[in-house]
């Protein structure tokens, strides 16, 4: 076998390996967004990832100084991610986001861990302590308020904060919560993205 035949059968080697990797991400998310049965629908506005790629928030956890080694939302890939955002003086609204998001994730029973909770706060300011052990095990990172705010897409006559946002295991921003939120459907989509999905 000469030179450009090994080359040629190592190149379709290559292809095939890459394709395996793929398939069950490709299949999930065609299985959930593509091949719909009838009356099969999600509570989320799906989000076209193209469109949202993850920029440099200048995050860092919460805690350290802004100067420090950056903590960002890719750190976490490999998980899917629910985010919250809000300024660290945390109202009722925000507090119950934070409710949701750890009722959500302890809902999924022995699939749990392929969540991350995530805490965006758009300020420096320090976050009550009672908050930081009422919902221990939450990400919190202190990010750039106008990086986060020309990323992330709000629906009409909301902000930011209004919102809950689930990026993938490949950190693609995928999905947006409404205002006030039910938390019970958001339940029945994530349950349907872990099943579909193979990854994270």
């Amino acid at each position: 076998m000469d030179n450009k035949q090994q080359t040629t059968k190592g190149r379709w080697k290559l292809l095939l390996v890459l394709a395996v990797c793929a398939a069950p991400m490709i299949f999930s998310y065609l299985s959930y967004y593509v091949i719909k049965p009838e009356g099969r629908t999600n509570y989320g506005t799906i989000l076209d990832p193209r469109q949202y790629p993850i920029p440099d928030l200048q995050s860092h956890r919460l805690g350290d100084a802004p100067s420090s080694a950056q903590t960002g939302l890719r750190d976490y890939a490999g998980k899917w991610l629910l985010v919250t955002i809000s300024s660290a003086d945390c109202d009722a609204a925000c507090e119950k986001r934070l409710h949701d998001l750890r009722q959500l994730r302890l809902a999924q029973g022995k699939e749990m861990e392929r969540i991350e909770r995530v805490w965006l706060l758009t300020d420096q300011a320090p976050v009550e302590t009672r908050l930081l052990r009422e919902y221990d095990g939450m990400r919190v990172l202190q990010v750039d308020r106008a990086r986060l705010a020309a990323w992330l897409p709000v629906a009409a006559d909301t902000t930011l904060s209004e919102h809950i946002y689930v990026i993938d295991p490949l950190g693609n921003l995928m999905m947006r919560y409404p205002k006030n939120a039910d938390p019970n459907k958001i339940k029945k989509d994530i349950s349907k993205l872990l099943r579909a999905s193979a990854i994270g």
